[in-house]
C-alpha cells in the first residue's frame, strides 16, 4: 500500500509565469523587418524623392533668410567691404531714409492707395461675382474669359496704353490715377475669387428669404453677407498685398508726391545713376518688408484663408 502511494505520480507544480515563458517572446522594434511591422506602425526611413523635397525646401528657406539678414545688415552698416561683417554699425541710415525720402508721406500714400483699392474692388468685385455665380446670360464664357485677361497677362501689357489714357484725360502723376489703375486688376481678382465661393452656397437659403418677403438688399446684406465675410476677408488681404508689391502700374502713371513704397525705392536705386549709398536703399527695403509683414499678421490675425472651403462646407450643411 505504502510503495503503491509511493509509486504513484503525482502532478508537479508549475511555477508561476512558465507558461508566459513558453510563448515567444517579440523581437525588439529595433530587430524588425520593414515587411513585419505592425500595422500603424511608422518606418524612420524615407524615400528618395521625400529627402529630395525636403533638402530643396530647406536650401531655398536658408537662401531667402539669407538674403533678409543680408539687407537687414546692410541697413546698419557703416562701411561693407570683402569681409563677413561691415565696419561697424549705425541706425543713422533710418533717419537719413526717413528725412530724404519723406517716407512719413510715401507709407501714407502706400495705405491710402491700398485700402482704398481694397475697398473698392470688394464694392466693386462682390455684386459682379454673384451675378456670375447665380444668373445664365449670353456671353458669360466670354466675360469670365475677359475678366481673366488682367490677373493672368503681364501689367506692363495693358499698363502702358492705360497710362496713356490717364494722361490724356488730365490725372496723371494723382493719387486718384494711382487707384484707378491698379483696381484693374483687383477688381477681376476679387471676381475670380469670389465665384467659385458663392457657387458654392446653396439657393435654396436666398429663395427661402425671398418666399418670406425680404427684398434682395436685405437677402445680400443680412444673410449671403455674414456667409461671404471669410471669402471677402481672404480677398482682401491678397489684393491688399497686391496693391502694395505692384510696381508697373503704380510707376506708370505715379509722379512726385504720389509715388507708394516699392516706386520709391526704385527710384531711390536708380537715381543719378545709383549714385544713393546701399545701406540708404537697404533701409527703406527692410522698412518696406517690415510694413509687408505686420500688415499680413494683423489681417491673418482675423481670417485663415485656407479655412475658406471648410466653412463653405459648413455653411452648405
Amino acid at each position: 500500500m505504502t510503495t503503491h502511494d509511493t509509486n504513484r505520480s503525482t502532478p508537479q507544480e508549475v511555477p508561476v509565469g512558465a507558461e508566459d515563458s513558453a510563448l515567444p517572446v517579440p523581437e525588439p522594434p529595433s530587430r524588425r523587418r520593414s515587411d513585419d511591422r505592425i500595422p500603424g506602425d511608422k518606418s524612420l526611413s524615407a524615400q528618395p524623392s521625400t529627402w529630395l523635397a525636403w533638402a530643396g525646401i530647406a536650401a531655398f528657406l536658408v537662401f531667402l533668410l539669407g538674403i533678409l539678414i543680408s539687407v537687414v545688415i546692410d541697413s546698419f552698416g557703416r562701411a561693407w567691404y570683402d569681409d563677413w561683417l561691415p565696419t561697424g554699425f549705425t541706425p543713422s541710415w533710418y533717419g537719413q531714409a526717413w528725412a530724404r525720402f519723406e517716407l512719413t508721406h510715401v507709407i501714407a500714400v502706400t495705405l491710402v492707395v491700398a485700402f482704398s483699392v481694397v475697398a473698392l474692388s470688394v464694392l466693386i468685385g462682390v455684386p459682379a461675382s454673384y451675378v456670375l455665380a447665380r444668373h445664365q446670360f449670353p456671353f458669360k464664357k466670354a466675360v469670365t474669359a475677359l475678366f481673366l485677361l488682367p490677373v493672368i497677362i503681364p501689367p506692363i501689357t495693358f499698363g502702358i496704353p492705360l497710362a496713356t489714357v490717364i494722361y490724356n484725360v488730365g490725372l496723371g502723376r494723382t493719387v486718384l490715377a494711382v487707384i484707378l489703375v491698379n483696381l484693374v486688376p483687383s477688381v477681376p481678382f476679387v471676381i475670380i475669387t469670389m465665384t467659385p465661393f458663392i457657387e458654392q452656397i446653396n439657393p435654396a437659403i436666398e429663395n427661402a428669404a425671398r418666399m418670406s418677403g425680404a427684398r434682395m438688399r436685405h437677402v445680400f446684406l443680412r444673410i449671403l453677407g455674414p456667409m461671404l465675410v471669410p471669402g471677402i476677408l481672404a480677398a482682401a488681404i491678397l489684393v491688399l498685398v497686391r496693391t502694395v508689391g505692384m510696381f508697373e502700374l503704380t510707376y506708370l502713371v505715379s509722379g512726385p508726391g504720389t509715388e507708394t513704397l516699392v516706386v520709391t525705392i526704385f527710384r531711390a536705386m536708380t537715381s543719378a545713376g545709383g549714385s544713393e549709398p546701399r545701406p540708404l536703399v537697404s533701409a527703406m527695403a527692410f522698412v518696406y518688408t517690415a510694413m509687408m509683414l505686420v500688415t499680413l499678421i494683423i489681417a491673418l490675425r482675423f481670417v485663415n484663408p485656407t479655412q475658406l472651403v471648410a466653412r463653405v462646407g459648413d455653411t452648405d450643411d
